[in-house]
């Protein structure tokens, strides 16, 4: 609970300031997002924060993409509370539970990089979660590619028209705590510098988005509808990936995938992403 001068309300985006002052100053903060989608977040989410007297002290940020699945989306306490970091998580995640479930969320779910070295594990397994998925992650320092894949298909920027073609695409792909809906889509065209669709004969068969921060770049997100597999479209949409990458000049390219995704884990390593020794994890707890 928190201490007697703290109070626990809501965040808004006049929080916003507030907010990015703990992100750049404090070493305890987890962040699933990038700075540009922070105020959409805010505007369509639950978010919490502690503060004592006018002052943020701790946050936490969900993200409901596609109930009843949620995920945390960030948690930070200030340098000077530091020490205190399981008792903010422990009070906040206590009143957030409620506003995830009267949005119909029945699982919470949290990801981390690196399952050995996670601070925040520890103090979520205690709190309930338990593990859920293990993720492996990629990196690639070059800009070579082995084929352009399928040249008959047309990729192109994504329009607000391609949405239910999209959501389609999602739920056969994807199990719903990977899913977006279709205010996700318009937050991601909104936010990523890279987001595009794939055409095959005037259909959209896949999509891919992707983004950049601090000279990394990030493959977000690639889905190609499965009755069309083995025609060179996920090819295709790594190929003008790798390109857009490599006029934005990153120094490596970066991405994270279930450890069951044999299909995606081959279209990887055959265009030169290498499997790093650490693995990232999923966290699930029931609401």
């Amino acid at each position: 609970m928190p201490g007697s001068t703290e109070t626990i309300r809501v965040l808004k985006g006049d929080d916003l300031a507030q907010i990015l002052r703990l992100l750049r100053t404090s070493e305890y903060g987890y962040q699933r997002f990038t700075l540009d989608e922070l105020p959409g977040l805010l505007a369509h989410y639950p978010a919490l924060g502690v503060f004592n007297g006018p002052s943020l002290h701790s946050f936490l940020l969900s993200q409901t993409v596609y109930p009843p699945s949620a995920w945390i989306a960030g948690f930070c306490v200030s340098w000077t509370e530091s020490k205190s970091y399981q008792r903010f998580m422990t009070a906040l995640l206590e009143r957030m539970t409620p506003l995830l479930i009267a949005r119909q969320v029945r699982y919470l779910h949290y990801s981390g990089n690196d399952i050995d070295q996670d601070w925040l594990r520890t103090v979520l397994l205690g709190l309930g979660f338990l593990p859920y998925r293990l993720l492996y992650a990629y990196d690639k320092y070059d800009f070579a590619v082995p084929t352009r894949g399928n040249q008959q298909v047309i990729v192109r920027p994504f329009e607000l028209r391609d949405v239910p073609a999209l959501l389609a695409i999602e739920a056969v792909c994807f199990e719903d705590l990977w899913r977006y809906d279709a205010l996700a889509f318009r937050d991601i065209a909104a936010t990523h510098p890279y987001f595009v669709v794939a055409e095959l004969d005037g259909t959209v068969v896949g999509y891919q988005f992707n983004t950049v921060d601090y000279g990394s770049g990030y493959l977000v997100r690639i889905a190609v509808h499965p009755s069309v597999n083995s025609r060179g479209i996920g090819a295709r949409l790594m190929a003008e990936a790798i390109t857009f990458f490599q006029k934005a000049a990153v120094g490596r390219i970066m991405l994270n995938t279930q450890d069951d995704n044999v299909h995606a884990h081959r279209l990887y390593e055959w265009f030169g992403f290498v499997r790093l020794r650490h693995r990232g994890f999923v966290l699930r707890k029931v609401l």
